[in-house]
Protein backbone atom coordinates (compact mmCIF):
# COMPACT_ATOMS: atom_id res chain seq x y z
CA UNK A 1 0.00 0.00 0.00
CA UNK A 2 1.58 3.04 -1.18
CA UNK A 3 1.50 5.94 2.02
CA UNK A 4 0.04 9.15 1.30
CA UNK A 5 2.41 11.85 0.94
CA UNK A 6 1.34 15.65 1.29
CA UNK A 7 2.26 17.92 -0.52
CA UNK A 8 4.16 21.56 -0.03
CA UNK A 9 1.24 23.36 -0.45
CA UNK A 10 -1.14 21.23 1.67
CA UNK A 11 2.10 21.03 4.42
CA UNK A 12 1.94 24.96 4.20
CA UNK A 13 -1.79 25.23 4.77
CA UNK A 14 -2.55 27.66 8.06
CA UNK A 15 -4.68 26.93 10.17
CA UNK A 16 -6.11 28.38 13.66
CA UNK A 17 -4.22 27.40 16.60
CA UNK A 18 -6.14 29.24 19.52
CA UNK A 19 -9.36 31.41 19.24
CA UNK A 20 -9.83 33.59 22.32
CA UNK A 21 -12.71 33.61 24.38
CA UNK A 22 -12.21 37.06 25.45
CA UNK A 23 -12.46 40.00 22.95
CA UNK A 24 -10.86 42.86 22.44
CA UNK A 25 -11.88 46.61 21.90
CA UNK A 26 -10.55 49.56 20.00
CA UNK A 27 -10.46 52.89 21.70
CA UNK A 28 -13.84 53.81 19.39
CA UNK A 29 -15.68 51.21 20.59
CA UNK A 30 -15.32 48.22 18.15
CA UNK A 31 -14.89 44.50 19.27
CA UNK A 32 -12.75 41.98 17.96
CA UNK A 33 -12.49 38.28 18.42
CA UNK A 34 -9.01 37.29 18.20
CA UNK A 35 -7.22 34.17 16.88
CA UNK A 36 -3.88 32.69 16.72
CA UNK A 37 -3.25 31.36 13.15
CA UNK A 38 0.28 29.22 12.36
CA UNK A 39 1.37 27.34 9.43
CA UNK A 40 4.74 25.45 8.61
CA UNK A 41 6.68 27.74 6.41
CA UNK A 42 9.39 25.99 3.72
CA UNK A 43 12.26 25.77 6.07
CA UNK A 44 10.08 23.20 7.88
CA UNK A 45 9.48 26.11 11.24
CA UNK A 46 6.84 27.71 11.89
CA UNK A 47 5.66 30.79 11.73
CA UNK A 48 2.42 32.43 13.38
CA UNK A 49 0.16 35.57 13.58
CA UNK A 50 -2.72 37.43 14.87
CA UNK A 51 -6.09 37.78 13.38
CA UNK A 52 -8.96 39.86 14.23
CA UNK A 53 -12.22 39.73 13.11
CA UNK A 54 -14.90 42.57 14.36
CA UNK A 55 -18.17 42.09 15.18
CA UNK A 56 -19.69 43.65 13.69
CA UNK A 57 -19.08 42.25 10.21
CA UNK A 58 -16.43 44.50 8.71
CA UNK A 59 -12.95 43.64 7.44
CA UNK A 60 -11.12 41.24 9.27
CA UNK A 61 -7.39 42.24 9.83
CA UNK A 62 -4.27 40.93 10.77
CA UNK A 63 -0.90 41.19 12.01
CA UNK A 64 2.48 40.37 11.01
CA UNK A 65 4.36 37.61 11.86
CA UNK A 66 4.37 37.55 16.02
CA UNK A 67 6.75 34.68 16.36
CA UNK A 68 8.46 31.90 14.68
CA UNK A 69 8.99 28.76 16.10
CA UNK A 70 10.85 25.23 15.43
CA UNK A 71 8.04 23.41 14.97
CA UNK A 72 3.91 23.31 15.26
CA UNK A 73 3.50 22.43 19.02
CA UNK A 74 6.02 25.56 20.03
CA UNK A 75 3.94 27.67 18.01
CA UNK A 76 0.55 26.46 19.91
CA UNK A 77 2.51 26.99 22.89
CA UNK A 78 3.18 30.33 22.09
CA UNK A 79 -0.38 31.18 21.69
CA UNK A 80 -1.85 29.49 24.71
CA UNK A 81 0.60 32.17 26.68
CA UNK A 82 -0.51 35.45 25.03
CA UNK A 83 -2.21 38.11 27.60
CA UNK A 84 -5.44 40.14 26.54
CA UNK A 85 -2.65 43.52 27.26
CA UNK A 86 -0.83 41.60 24.44
CA UNK A 87 -3.60 41.11 22.39
CA UNK A 88 -4.51 44.77 22.39
CA UNK A 89 -1.30 45.62 21.38
CA UNK A 90 -1.46 43.09 18.52
CA UNK A 91 -4.77 45.05 17.33
CA UNK A 92 -3.31 47.83 17.16
CA UNK A 93 -0.57 47.08 15.32
CA UNK A 94 -2.57 45.53 12.92
CA UNK A 95 -5.13 48.54 12.55
CA UNK A 96 -2.24 50.78 11.55
CA UNK A 97 -2.12 50.13 8.24
CA UNK A 98 -5.15 48.23 7.77
CA UNK A 99 -4.62 45.34 5.35
CA UNK A 100 -8.58 43.92 4.79
CA UNK A 101 -10.42 41.37 3.87
CA UNK A 102 -13.83 39.97 3.47
CA UNK A 103 -15.03 39.04 6.51
CA UNK A 104 -15.08 35.27 7.49
CA UNK A 105 -17.58 32.93 9.37
CA UNK A 106 -15.56 29.68 9.54
CA UNK A 107 -12.95 29.00 11.70
CA UNK A 108 -10.50 28.97 8.71
CA UNK A 109 -7.41 31.65 8.49
CA UNK A 110 -8.64 34.77 6.69
CA UNK A 111 -4.74 34.59 5.23
CA UNK A 112 -2.18 32.38 3.85
CA UNK A 113 0.34 33.84 6.26
CA UNK A 114 1.13 37.19 8.47
CA UNK A 115 1.40 40.53 6.94
CA UNK A 116 4.57 41.38 5.43
CA UNK A 117 7.98 41.81 7.27
CA UNK A 118 8.39 44.84 5.80
CA UNK A 119 5.12 46.41 7.36
CA UNK A 120 6.07 49.38 9.32
CA UNK A 121 3.59 48.20 12.17
CA UNK A 122 5.69 44.92 11.98
CA UNK A 123 8.77 46.71 13.56
CA UNK A 124 8.66 47.13 17.27
CA UNK A 125 11.17 47.33 20.23
CA UNK A 126 9.33 45.17 22.41
CA UNK A 127 8.30 42.89 19.69
CA UNK A 128 9.05 39.13 21.52
CA UNK A 129 7.37 40.26 25.20
CA UNK A 130 4.06 38.65 25.68
CA UNK A 131 3.20 40.41 28.16
CA UNK A 132 3.53 44.47 29.61
CA UNK A 133 4.36 43.45 32.95
CA UNK A 134 4.02 47.11 34.36
CA UNK A 135 0.69 47.10 32.67
CA UNK A 136 -0.13 43.99 34.41
CA UNK A 137 1.22 45.10 38.14
CA UNK A 138 -1.23 48.17 37.78
CA UNK A 139 -3.71 45.72 38.03
CA UNK A 140 -2.42 43.99 40.80
CA UNK A 141 0.45 41.94 41.87
CA UNK A 142 -0.91 38.62 42.00
CA UNK A 143 -1.96 39.01 38.98
CA UNK A 144 1.07 39.81 37.76
CA UNK A 145 2.24 36.36 39.44
CA UNK A 146 -0.63 34.48 37.83
CA UNK A 147 0.37 35.27 34.46
CA UNK A 148 4.02 35.35 35.26
CA UNK A 149 3.07 31.88 36.44
CA UNK A 150 1.43 30.64 33.34
CA UNK A 151 5.10 31.73 30.59
CA UNK A 152 7.49 29.32 29.98
CA UNK A 153 11.28 30.18 31.22
CA UNK A 154 11.85 31.57 27.63
CA UNK A 155 8.97 33.95 27.83
CA UNK A 156 10.20 35.56 31.24
CA UNK A 157 13.47 35.91 29.37
CA UNK A 158 11.92 38.20 26.62
CA UNK A 159 9.80 40.23 29.30
CA UNK A 160 12.96 41.22 30.91
CA UNK A 161 15.15 41.40 27.93
CA UNK A 162 12.24 43.95 26.40
CA UNK A 163 11.48 46.03 29.09
CA UNK A 164 15.22 46.38 30.63
CA UNK A 165 14.26 44.79 33.71
CA UNK A 166 17.78 43.32 34.75
CA UNK A 167 21.60 44.45 34.33
CA UNK A 168 22.16 40.60 34.50
CA UNK A 169 23.96 38.38 31.63
CA UNK A 170 21.70 36.91 29.34
CA UNK A 171 23.99 33.72 30.47
CA UNK A 172 23.40 34.58 33.97
CA UNK A 173 19.72 35.11 33.36
CA UNK A 174 19.57 31.65 31.51
CA UNK A 175 20.95 30.05 34.41
CA UNK A 176 17.84 30.98 36.30
CA UNK A 177 14.73 29.07 37.27
CA UNK A 178 11.35 30.08 36.49
CA UNK A 179 10.76 30.78 39.99
CA UNK A 180 13.54 33.19 39.95
CA UNK A 181 13.00 34.87 36.45
CA UNK A 182 9.10 35.59 38.40
CA UNK A 183 10.78 36.90 41.61
CA UNK A 184 13.28 39.50 39.48
CA UNK A 185 10.51 40.62 37.04
CA UNK A 186 8.22 41.20 39.92
CA UNK A 187 10.57 43.25 42.00
CA UNK A 188 11.76 45.05 39.00
CA UNK A 189 8.42 46.34 38.10
CA UNK A 190 7.47 47.23 41.83
CA UNK A 191 10.77 49.23 42.38
CA UNK A 192 9.97 51.32 39.15
CA UNK A 193 6.29 51.55 40.28
CA UNK A 194 7.32 52.57 43.36
CA UNK A 195 9.91 55.21 42.24
CA UNK A 196 7.02 56.80 39.90
CA UNK A 197 4.43 57.05 42.65
CA UNK A 198 6.81 59.06 44.80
Amino acid sequence: MMQERLTTEERLMPEVLVTFSDTVATSDGTIYRARACGREMPDQRWEGWLEFEPEDGSATVRSARETTQPNRTDTAYWATGLTPVYLEGALARALDPVVAVPPLTGEVPAFDGPAPTGNPAATRSRAESVLNPFSVYRKGEPLLRRQLGALAPWHLLNVIEAYELSEQSPAALNRMTAAELTELIVAAVRAEETTLDR
